[in-house]
């Protein structure tokens, strides 16, 4: 997905985990070089560190999909904003920084770039996104593995791998996610909690708390 945002003045709300990856084109307010970041898997609240007016256009990448699509091991940028440089070998980087600055709308170029590299690159692991959708449901761990017929080690490994943690985080993230898509429809924080599958709303206030640094006022109003 393609997104751009200008950094405004004024308190910023940090970025919350949603299982994804983006990859980043960052120009300064003073028209100086951009850079490219990659935004590695978050566990929690992540600050916004730029200055305002700082221009940002990213390809976020759907959960499981950047480490192969990138060549980056997802656990080794946790919780961590890490530039491509560090990653790539610097003739590939400046190449594609090469590219974004000469073009007119850099964002459509990245966005582009993206979808060529993963034609080329083989396709992800199918589990993946089986895995995202058996979690995301609600799914138990223990019933994913089963599902995808391994066990509770291989799918640890798995998803260390593809997401950058295991299954549990990957699940509690993902079931926020949802709360607040349920949310989102207007729907009282009470049935929000039932259907997204916490015990109770005490249970879903704590984990707000937990993976936002959020009230859950803040993040899902009512």
């Amino acid at each position: 997905m393609l997104w751009s945002r200008t950094l405004p003045s004024g308190p910023v709300r940090p970025v919350l985990p949603d299982g994804c990856m983006d990859l980043l084109w960052t120009r300064p307010p003073d028209g100086g070089p951009g850079r490219l970041t990659v935004a590695g898997p978050d566990t929690g609240p992540h600050p916004a560190t730029d200055v305002p007016g700082t221009r940002y256009a990213a390809v976020r990448f759907a959960p499981g999909v950047a480490p192969a699509l990138l060549g980056v091991a997802p656990f080794e940028v946790r919780d961590r904003r890490v530039e491509l440089a560090d990653l790539w070998p610097a003739s590939q980087v400046r190449a594609l920084a090469g590219h974004l600055e000469a073009a007119p709308a850099p964002g459509r170029a990245l966005d582009a770039w993206a979808a060529r590299r993963a034609a080329e690159r083989p396709a992800p692991d199918p589990r993946l996104s089986q895995l995202v959708t058996l979690l995301a449901a609600g799914t138990p761990v223990a019933g994913a593995a089963k599902n995808l017929g391994v066990g509770p080690r291989r799918l640890h490994q798995l998803s260390r791998d593809a997401f950058g943690y295991g299954p549990k985080t990957l699940g509690r993230i993902l079931r926020l996610g949802r709360a607040r898509e349920l949310a989102a429809a207007g729907l009282p924080v009470a049935e929000v909690a039932h259907r997204a599958g916490y015990a109770d709303q005490p249970h879903l206030s704590r984990e707000v708390r937990a993976l936002t640094g959020l009230t859950p006022g803040a993040l899902l109003g009512g």
